[in-house]
């Protein structure tokens, strides 16, 4: 005998099926968007010269899906031999701090480091320091910027500025300069907010990262008190906090761990990442 269910069942089994297809994009949130980690290489800049191709296998070992350049230690005059020692070690190019500051997106200087980054298969291209005397300095440099970004975006690329203590200074606008460049900045130019260092400088990247939504693709994450050269987790910062905004409004493609003091960086770097696996990143 067929038995028919009724239309209570029927209706509670119905909200049972649904709860259960909903299910999967309900853990995925919960899970958090998956960044993946890089290393900024000035963290191990005095390692580099020694053992380059040794170094950068470490780092992949270790865990890291990339690096962030500060220098090429003469491998960006043989591009090709670069990619194969990255593809070896399972790394990825995930930005370069250019070198020469504002000068390095001028011209030739543009031309080689798209060249180069092209074949690398990154696309962040980031001036590492600048400054200006005034909020007019900070507002030129800006419109510098939207027109570095102009060319860069038909390169599929993107420029971004890093920031340093010194640019969470009030300015006779009575804004800080990190506010004034980026307020007159196009969403393209990258809000590459260093944690550690605007904390330093009295800012509060975290309202930063939330007043400039979508805008920190890569960012730097470093540690904030805590002892002397404290790895990631061994400090202050509320990672929690930080991750969540991250996560949701930051755009963030990238974490990129920087951790510049120590006496031993590679067991520094290594700290980091393992304690940030421990935070479930």
């Amino acid at each position: 005998m067929l038995i028919r269910p009724s239309r209570r069942d029927a209706l509670r089994y119905g909200a049972l099926a649904a709860a259960a297809a909903a299910f999967p994009s309900f853990l995925h949130a919960a899970e958090g968007k998956k960044i993946p980690i890089g290393l900024e290489l000035y963290s191990v800049r005095n390692e580099l010269p020694k053992d380059f191709v040794g170094v950068i296998n470490t780092i992949g070992k270790m865990g890291y899906q990339g690096v962030e350049f500060a220098g090429y230690h003469g491998w960006d005059k043989k591009p090709n031999e670069l990619k194969k020692v990255l593809d070896d070690a399972g790394l990825k190019t995930c930005g370069t701090h250019v070198q020469g500051g504002v000068r390095a997106f001028e011209g030739d200087n543009l031309n080689r480091e798209v060249d180069l980054h092209k074949l690398l298969g990154n696309k962040f291209l980031i001036c590492p320091s600048m400054g200006a005397k005034d909020a007019a300095g900070w507002m030129e440099l800006a419109r510098k910027f939207n027109d570095i970004s102009g060319k860069l975006k038909e390169q599929g690329m993107f420029v971004g500025y890093h920031s340093h203590a010194g640019d969470f200074k009030k300015l006779d606008n009575g804004k800080t300069a990190w506010e004034t460049f980026f307020d007159n900045t196009i969403p393209d130019v990258v809000h590459q907010i260093n944690i550690g260092n605007a904390m330093d400088g009295g800012g509060d990247p975290l309202a930063m990262i939330k007043k400039y939504p979508g805008r920190t693709k890569t960012t730097h994450i470093k540690e904030h008190g805590g002892p002397k050269g404290a790895a990631i987790g061994e400090g202050t910062n509320d990672w929690k906090a930080f991750f969540e905004a991250y996560e949701t409004v930051g755009g963030t493609e990238w974490y990129i761990v920087e951790h510049e003091t120590g006496s031993n960086p590679m067991q520094s770097v290594k700290t980091c990442i393992d304690n940030l696996r421990k935070m479930g990143k």
